[in-house]
């Protein structure tokens, strides 16, 4: 009986010491944000003009085959 105590107690404080994480504080890094102005960024508003251009050739392109 007093073996299986001293083995739980024994794995109790070997735990402890794992989970206690390092002794050393490390101080957090903020990272700096670099914005960049006037572009038109991720937001995919540059898929606008890219349409637009696509619609105009599709319109002013002909379908007859005999041009070629």
């Amino acid at each position: 009986m007093f073996k299986v105590i001293r083995l739980a107690a024994a794995g109790v404080l070997a735990s402890t010491a794992a989970i206690a994480g390092s002794v050393a504080y490390v101080a957090p890094v903020v990272p700096e944000v670099i914005e960049e102005e006037g572009s038109m960024g991720g937001s995919g508003l540059w898929l606008i003009p890219l349409i637009a251009i696509a619609l105009i050739l599709l319109a002013t392109s002909s379908d007859d085959p005999s041009n070629y």
